[in-house]
């Protein structure tokens, strides 16, 4: 690995500290190298808070301020050059006398894309870039989905018997998953901004969908009901949390429940997305049931599938699994007796 690789490495690693709290921005990290020693570093921490640049210069001591000019700043994704919630950050960098920038990879929002490195450049400040620009990429996957495809990233997820079942015969609920892989999902949850079920599952498994196992927020709830028949006693109601139910009748807000409708007469997937879309929400984690997830599936709207199997559970009849499509598995994990594979769609 190059001295470049290295530093570029270290700021995907303090970028993915961010996750679940700076969305819709995209975790960014940040590194200032001065012959061969690390003199400052930082990473978008927040929402509306200083960007990583800021909080990379901002970590440098008073004694290695006159470094500057020697240094290289290593950042993960092309610095911004136009206002929004905090200052061009490749104005700061011109400012503090960076002569050398290596960038992981460019920023694909329409008011950033190129720009910072063209400010950064006409600076004269000598610009690399595309170091560990897959990985870069990768981190940011869900900002990059969002803005180049116009809709959420969207995560499958579901739980299964070793013999592919996702829930028994009866309506009895079936506990797949074991404690710590629980509290995994809870991290799931923390680090996307949405998550979504169907009318059955709300029904049956009464679900809260928050995050209670883990540091973090809570994603928005949403539910498709297209008939709405889902009870007002449902936890999803009652709980005094936001809940957005996609359905065909209505256009309404009670209290904390947000009906959106969605036209019957034209595929409703699209439709949920770009409503989720206008309302910049980045990141979807679809947790069933069986006939939502296999809707996605068909109509080829996701991007990545966790699959939880139970290796010691075998029940014979049931309902089955979703059935998956082409998808390229990128990793795989046992915790106890859960595996847990990991795919991105092949798309």
């Amino acid at each position: 690995m190059s001295n470049h690789e290295q530093y570029m490495a270290r700021c995907i690693e303090l970028a993915s500290k961010g996750a679940g709290h700076v969305a819709p921005n995209p975790m960014v990290g940040a590194v200032l190298v001065h012959a061969g020693r690390i003199i400052g570093e930082g990473y978008h921490r927040q929402y509306g808070g200083p960007h990583a640049e800021v909080n990379c210069f901002n970590a440098v001591a008073s004694s290695d301020e006159a470094l500057l000019p020697e240094s290289t700043l290593y950042v993960s994704l092309e610095p911004c050059a136009h206002f929004g919630k905090t200052p061009p950050c490749a104005d700061l960098i011109v400012r503090k006398g960076v002569q050398k920038v290596v960038i992981g990879c460019r920023d694909p929002f329409e008011s950033v894309n190129g720009k910072g490195i063209e400010r950064l450049r006409g600076a004269g400040i000598d610009v690399v870039e595309g170091v560990l620009e897959k990985g870069c990429a990768e981190l940011n996957r869900r900002f990059f989905t969002f803005h180049q495809k116009q809709r959420p990233y969207i995560i499958l997820k579901w739980a299964q018997t070793s013999d592919g079942k996702i829930a028994a015969a009866s309506t009895e609920r079936l506990l797949i998953s074991n404690a710590v892989v629980n509290t995994l999902v809870h991290r799931w949850r923390s680090e996307e901004a949405a998550i979504l079920v169907g009318t059955n599952t709300a029904l049956l498994d009464d679900p809260l969908l928050s995050n209670r196992l883990w540091i973090g927020p809570s994603p928005l709830r949403m539910v498709v009901d297209m008939q709405l028949r889902l009870p007002r006693t449902l936890q999803l109601f009652t709980d005094g949390h936001p809940v957005v139910v996609y359905n065909g009748k209505q256009t309404a807000t009670e209290g904390v429940v947000i009906y959106q409708q969605l036209l019957t007469h034209q595929p409703v997937l699209p439709q949920l997305l770009e409503h989720s879309y206008q309302n910049r929400i980045q990141s979807i984690l679809v947790e069933g049931g069986a006939q939502l997830l296999q809707s996605f599936m068909a109509e080829g709207l996701y991007d990545e599938v966790r699959i939880i199997t139970n290796t010691d559970l075998t029940i014979g009849n049931g309902l089955a699994a979703p059935v998956a499509g082409e998808m390229n598995l990128y990793k795989e994990e046992l915790i106890l007796n859960n595996r847990i594979q990991y795919y991105y769609a092949n798309q």
